[in-house]
């Protein structure tokens, strides 16, 4: 692919060959198949566009030193995917189709997987919708599955930089014991006025505090959030917060290297204790925090010097993109090789 400037994608869709899709109709799934076209075909009145019967996945495959594509926690998706599906009551999706409609996904569009050190990766996307077309407010019955690949750059233009990240008390990003825990769009649409806002004032995301007391840290809005206080990661714990399992990753990769795990609600006010900050998830992997600014009560908490990243960020970042490009042994089996 000589036409493409790997090392200046943006986070963005780039056409790539092909995708897959598998359909499931009369209770069951059909084999997934190859298309070349970009389009879905679906009736006007589908739960997916009436009642947001929709979810989705984002995962990301890397071309090693050795040539060879590496997949990173494709079992994980698809177990967070079916997470999404009972928490919205869509038909839960296999976890043998999701791998082999990802792989074959992958494997077709193989030359559009970055060269190693590229600074590129090649993005999943597998989605779900409900497809039964119905105006009553209840579950579909035929669904759509498809995955489908781009090359992508950094998700902050600014890579692994620290950026500021503000508190805007007017907006939660999701209620608790409602729909947070699931990766679905609606989740995602909520969050856009509150980050637009926040990129109008100078800011590269939104940290939102709980949507009940306003008195502990959420997530960030595409993210998240987690600190570092001497030897100890420390990770919100919460009923509105997605797993990302890039969070989880790095959970491990802290205890590997001796450190406290502490996941547990966190005190806004106790980020003034904190040496680091970031927020992470699979398109960043992490993006390290400048300072948090809660505009609204005037406080500020800063998170770096000479806006450089600080050491444990830096070496659990090092760490796992080591692992997802084969640079280092897989030890935990978080990598699937694509042959």
């Amino acid at each position: 692919m000589d036409t493409i400037d790997w090392k200046n994608l943006s986070f963005g869709y780039l056409k790539t060959d092909f995708n897959v899709r598998s359909y499931f109709k009369d209770g069951q799934w059909s084999k997934p198949q190859e298309t070349t076209s970009e389009s879905i075909d679906i009736h006007m009145a589908a739960t997916c566009l009436h009642y947001g019967q929709e979810a989705f996945e984002g995962l990301k495959a890397f071309r090693g030193k050795d040539g060879k594509i590496r997949i990173f926690r494709l079992e994980e998706n698809a177990l967070r995917m079916q997470s999404s599906c009972r928490g919205i009551l869509m038909q839960e999706l296999p976890i043998e189709i999701f791998e082999e409609t990802v792989l074959k996904a992958v494997k077709l569009n193989e030359k559009y997987v970055p060269p190693y050190e590229s600074g590129a990766a090649l993005y999943i996307r597998p989605l779900l919708i409900g497809t039964s077309p119905q105006v009553g407010v209840k579950a579909s019955k035929e669904y759509l599955f498809l995955v489908f690949v781009t090359p992508v750059g950094p998700y902050f233009k600014e890579g692994f930089k620290p950026t500021p990240l503000v508190i805007l008390r007017s907006f939660d990003r999701a209620a608790p014991q409602g729909t947070g825990t699931y990766k679905i769009g609606g989740n995602y649409a909520a969050s856009l006025v509150a980050g637009e806002k926040a990129h109008q004032m100078g800011y590269s995301a939104v940290l939102y505090l709980d949507p009940k007391e306003k008195k502990y840290i959420d997530e960030g809005g595409p993210a998240n959030f987690f600190a570092i206080k001497g030897n100890t990661y420390i990770t919100p714990a919460s009923s509105s917060i997605l797993p990302s399992i890039t969070n989880k990753s790095l959970i491990q990769l802290a205890e590997d290297m001796g450190m406290t795990i502490e996941r547990r609600p966190v005190l806004e006010e106790e980020l003034s204790t904190f040496d680091e900050a970031g927020i992470c998830g699979t398109a960043a992997v992490i993006s390290p925090v400048e300072r948090i600014d809660d505009i609204e009560e005037n406080k500020s908490y800063k998170f770096t010097k000479d806006g450089i990243a600080g050491p444990v960020s830096t070496k659990l970042y090092n760490k796992l993109r080591a692992i997802q490009y084969g640079d280092e042994p897989d030890t935990h089996n978080w990598v699937t090789i694509v042959e």
